[in-house]
């Protein structure tokens, strides 16, 4: 075993301390992995403060993870010591149920391990990326590309496959006109994304105050989503919309943006369940989805479209000992638009 430095949270509302935990001793597939950088994602957040359900407490959380390969089991044929490579929002899944077997392990019909909060095969609790060390089966390891820190790639392994996935499968792309809702951790990489992929991009922010940005990032258009003029001039616009808001919001005024065929796809996951009237989908054929992370293919797939085409997410470096003070900045969206923590301050 190897103890890693950690910083972790004891309940709902109580702050990160220092902590140490213990990563396994490598099976035969293995991959250890020292980490340098570590996102911070909302998810987090709803996590540590038991939101989304009970959680077992200590908790070390962060499941977008940047570093360098230390060590790797007597079998391990993908990665070799001193490989840059990442790690998401999952660390297993069954690997023999259909989802999984087609590449889509964030589906496991029997449920993936998630990289914190969650069970491991060995009956162990998960524990995350804000550490020093966390040991990883290698199918569930991806390779940073050399053209691409690690400080930016961290947060592309949520960030970046939440917003490339549902884009890469409702097709985005020249022709298709895409709004994307929230101009925050997400969404700035899913605008830059969805450009990339040739898509005519609409940001549609609370406010305007982001607008250079987003134009910046590649959006055509932004448009303020407090203005109800906005909503009465965009009616029936989109082909594809994706929410990255983690709060709850008028989804049926959404819809109403939608084209014929539309459809409007949840990224983000607030804790309150969000009502959709019938009659906002039926009247022009209307669809209204969800969509998780990507598998680790698609996964792979997006470090490598991100290093061809320049996209990195803007980020605010902070300490371990900054990790409060980023969570409440980002439920203030203080923050331009990823925080990463240098785990070398651990």
């Amino acid at each position: 075993m190897i103890t890693a430095k950690a910083r972790a949270v004891d309940g709902p509302d109580k702050p990160f301390q220092a902590a140490e935990i213990q990563r396994r001793d490598l099976d035969l597939h293995d991959v250890q992995i020292e980490i340098k950088y570590a996102g911070i994602c909302h998810s987090d957040i709803h996590t540590a403060h038991g939101e989304w359900g009970e959680v077992n407490y200590p908790l070390v959380p962060g499941h977008e993870i940047a570093g360098v390969v230390t060590a790797v089991g007597s079998e391990v044929t993908k990665y070799n010591i001193g490989d840059r490579v990442g790690v998401g929002c999952m660390v297993d899944s069954c690997g023999e149920c259909e989802n999984c077997r087609e590449g889509e392990e964030q589906y496991c019909l029997k449920g993936n391990v998630p990289t914190y909060a969650g069970v491991d095969k060995y009956g162990e609790p998960t524990q995350g990326g804000y550490s020093t060390h966390i040991v990883v089966t290698e199918d569930f390891v991806v390779r940073v590309p050399d053209n691409i820190g690690l400080d930016v790639a961290a947060p592309l392994l949520c960030a970046g496959i939440t917003t490339y996935s549902p884009l890469n499968h409702w097709n985005a792309g020249p022709g298709k006109k895409v709004a994307v809702v929230g101009m925050g951790g997400l969404g700035h990489v899913g605008v830059k994304i969805a450009h990339a992929m040739g898509a005519e991009v609409t940001v549609l922010s609370q406010t305007l105050n982001k607008k250079e940005d987003g134009l910046q990032f590649g959006a055509k258009e932004y448009y303020a989503t407090s203005d109800q003029e906005t909503f009465e001039k965009l009616a029936g616009t989109f082909d594809l919309i994706i929410n990255t808001v983690s709060a709850k919001i008028d989804i049926n005024a959404y819809l109403s943006l939608l084209t014929l065929d539309g459809t409007l796809v949840n990224v983000g996951a607030p804790a309150e369940p969000l009502g959709v009237n019938a009659f906002s989908l039926i009247g022009h054929r209307r669809s209204f989805a969800g969509s998780m992370i990507g598998g680790i293919r698609e996964t792979q797939e997006m470090l490598d479209f991100c290093a061809e085409h320049d996209i990195a997410p803007k980020i605010e470096i902070i300490s371990a000992d900054q990790i409060d003070e980023a969570y409440e900045r980002v439920l203030a969206s203080d923050v331009k638009y990823r925080f990463v923590i240098d785990i070398s301050t651990m």
